[in-house]
């Protein structure tokens, strides 16, 4: 099994939002994600939550079968369209995958 985990600190405002506004887009638009590939045995998103320690803005944790199955959701046509709104609206982007 592989992890995917990504994290992105927002800039306060881009594309003409705030980052709060921004945040749950991205929210919405990483949910669309959740079933594009056989092989995704995990999809979760969260945003960070007032009163609880949080240095990045968004989350996801993913879990795939295997790198095949990363492989396939990272090139699916639904997932490319939705990063050159995550490339504009992000100030950092934090990203680890692994084995278990």
């Amino acid at each position: 099994m592989l992890k995917h985990i990504v994290m992105w600190k927002l800039k306060e405002h881009a594309e003409g939002a705030d980052r709060a506004a921004n945040a749950a887009k991205l929210k919405q638009m990483l949910e669309s994600c959740a079933d594009l590939v056989p092989g995704i045995l995990k999809f979760e998103v969260a945003l960070a939550q007032p009163g609880l320690e949080a240095t990045y803005d968004i989350i996801l944790y993913s879990e795939f079968t295997d790198k095949a199955a990363l492989d396939a959701y990272q090139v699916h046509p639904d997932h490319v369209a939705i990063k050159p709104f995550f490339g504009a609206v992000r100030e950092e982007r934090q990203c680890m995958d692994y084995e278990i």
